[in-house]
Formats: C-alpha cells, sequence, structure tokens
C-alpha cells in the first residue's frame, strides 16, 4: 500500500453534521501511531476536537497498537493534539464559544511528504428531519444513477 493510499474517512460525520468550514491541520503522533496509521489501522468513529487553553486537541480517534511494537507501544484512544495557526484556532474558538458550533474530524490521510494530516470541520448538528432529508436526496441520487445505466 503506498502512502497516498490511506485516507481513512469518518462517513457518520457527513450524516450527523452540516460542515461550514473545513480546515486541513497537522496531528502529533508517537512513532507507534504513525506506523498504525500507514498500515490503515485507524477509526474516526465517534471522535471530536476541543479546546483547552488555547490549544485544539482531538478525542476519540481509534488508532490500533503497533503490532511489532514492544513495551513502547501507545495507548489507542489517547487525547492527541492538533495544529493549526494562530490566526485559524482563534476563529474556531470564537465560532465553537459564540455561535455553539462544534469541530468534527473527517478524514485522517497522509501527504505526499509523508506527514499525517487531519481534515476538520467547523460544523452543526443536523435535526432528525434533516438528515432523513439528506436520506431521500441520497437514494434519489442512487435511483437515478441506475436508471442512467440501464
Amino acid at each position: 500500500m503506498a502512502q497516498n493510499d490511506i485516507n481513512i474517512k469518518n462517513r457518520r460525520a457527513s450524516f450527523d453534521y452540516e460542515f461550514i468550514e473545513e480546515y486541513n491541520a497537522g496531528i502529533i503522533l508517537t512513532g507507534t501511531e504513525i506506523k498504525s496509521v500507514r498500515a490503515g489501522k485507524a477509526s474516526l468513529v465517534d471522535s471530536y476536537c476541543y479546546f483547552n487553553k488555547g490549544e485544539l486537541w482531538v478525542k476519540g480517534i481509534h488508532i490500533a497498537e503497533y503490532k511489532l511494537g514492544t513495551y513502547y507501544n501507545h495507548d489507542e484512544k489517547r487525547e492527541r493534539k492538533l495544529l493549526l495557526t494562530r490566526k485559524e484556532l482563534r476563529k474556531l474558538e470564537r465560532n465553537v464559544k459564540e455561535s455553539g458550533l462544534t469541530i468534527v474530524p473527517t478524514r485522517l490521510f497522509l501527504t505526499d511528504r509523508g506527514w499525517a494530516k487531519i481534515r476538520i470541520a467547523l460544523a452543526r448538528g443536523k435535526k432528525v428531519y434533516d438528515k432523513r432529508e439528506s436520506l431521500k436526496l441520497k437514494d434519489a441520487k442512487k435511483d437515478m444513477d441506475r436508471a442512467m445505466k440501464h
């Protein structure tokens, strides 16, 4: 598997949230964590971001233990710090505090240089009727695609 093939998505996020703005952030990982990510052993399900002392942290990302790791192996569910510019951090923190929006991780990927990056989105939670509408649109698109193929 090539480095650029790693593209771990949080499919549930787009169903539960309406994305307003998206950012690419660096993520601080340990040695065994980056090896597990390169092997594709990570999950973004039920993860979210929060601010602590002006820094953005992500909680709930599951990165499986590296199978060849010894006692240096990492905690699978530990909180990890995200790296953004000071300007982006201030903007996100202001939006989260004032508007009641949240920040959710949508995608974990590797750059061409091998750096792990995480795509985060400033998001607003969808109501139940919004979710039903999303499903209707998705089903209609599937039906149209099927009709075009036949």
